[in-house]
């Protein structure tokens, strides 16, 4: 697969990752090279690459505990005074070697540890292979709220190795495959209808063809808007509705945690019902939509109270306006509209359908 370029920093895939990161490391002779893992990944991904890896340079490995819950500040301020304590200097590397939180926390602290060094994505999931390793953004959460402090820097480059899918389950599978779904809804029908003809034979050569494929919808993207003052917008499509179901979940006793992809899904969902609404997604179009989500068999349920919270977590989406929220809605699949308002009680209305 050919590598992918973006304005800052290439995409590099399989075999010919692992070429590149050893020549960008000999070229820059790092006096310390950082790998932050999670309990996952360094039980399971971190004895895969480590063979890969050339360099007599001074490696230290960086543990954190597994899940979205630790994607905070405090987790940061833990790594920040781990680096300190091991030497960490403006020409250290770090490489993230993990999924989305691991790579979006990562970059964010090599991002602003002594003012920002060089650091490095190995997404081992789909879902940061596809979406969180790809575009710059780092950051973490403040309590349940997703992704409230964070910063767009690009990394020095991104290394996808479709091998690391195979240490996951398939619920983690089809967890990350739902931003490849969502690509397909806001800029092409073909690579929707492939996504939704391929089912899950996550380790085919058809499946890979499509992360690839995946990943240059995103890339195009970000390319074109990488601080997110239009086009890239697109890219939150189902997460205004997605994040507070996802935030909801984390933080209630009487709900089950959801992957975020799960929670995107229910997301991508109620937001092409809204699309329907308002801004003339076809009858046939939602109904395939519709289809699609009904297959993959997910039990919500919410009481008027639970969707009262929810809305108040939306009033802190990050593409509000003057306290007004904004959606990313679509007038067909393929083709999106950004900055959309729809009346509270046809949001309220659209948890129904669930």
């Amino acid at each position: 697969m050919d590598s992918i370029s973006n304005t800052n920093y290439h995409i590099h895939f399989q075999q010919e990752s692992y070429t590149q990161l050893n020549k960008f490391i000999a070229s820059k002779q790092p006096s310390c090279i950082f790998i932050l893992v999670d309990e996952n990944t360094m039980q399971h991904c971190y004895p895969v690459f480590m063979p890969q890896l050339e360099t007599d340079a001074r490696i230290e490995v960086i543990e954190i505990d597994a899940g979205e819950e630790f994607k905070n500040i405090e987790t940061c301020s833990g790594i920040w005074s781990v680096l300190v304590e091991l030497g960490c200097d403006r020409n250290s590397i770090m490489i993230n070697l993990g999924g989305g939180v691991i790579t979006d926390l990562g970059g964010f602290v090599a991002s602003t540890i002594k003012r920002g060094i060089s650091f490095i994505h190995i997404p081992t999931t789909v879902l940061g292979m596809v979406d969180a390793a790809i575009g710059g953004k780092n950051g973490v959460d403040i309590g349940h709220l997703k992704n409230q402090i964070g910063v767009i820097i690009p990394p020095e480059m991104t290394l996808i190795d479709s091998g690391y899918l195979r240490t996951l389950d398939k619920r983690q599978l089809l967890n990350g495959s739902i931003e490849m779904f969502k690509h397909g809804l806001i800029k092409s029908r073909d690579y929707w209808q492939e996504m939704n003809q391929i089912g899950d034979d996550y380790f085919s050569d058809e499946f890979e063809k499509l992360i690839y494929e995946s990943v240059v919808i995103k890339n195009n993207v970000v390319r074109s808007d990488p601080f997110e003052n239009g086009p890239r917008k697109a890219l939150n499509y189902g997460h205004t509705i997605g994040h507070a179901i996802e935030s909801f979940c984390l933080s209630s006793e009487s709900h089950e945690s959801l992957l975020h992809g799960e929670a995107i899904a229910a997301g991508l969902y109620l937001e092409s019902y809204l699309s329907h609404l308002h801004t003339g997604l076809s009858t046939a179009d939602f109904q395939e939509i519709e289809n699609w989500f009904k297959k993959l068999e997910m039990k919500l349920s919410f009481s008027e109270s639970d969707v009262k919270n929810m809305l108040e977590l939306m009033t802190h989406d990050k593409k509000n306006v003057n306290g007004e929220i904004r959606f990313v809605l679509l007038e067909s699949i393929g083709s999106f509209l950004t900055d959309q308002t729809v009346p509270e009680i046809d949001v309220i209305k659209s948890f129904s359908m669930l």
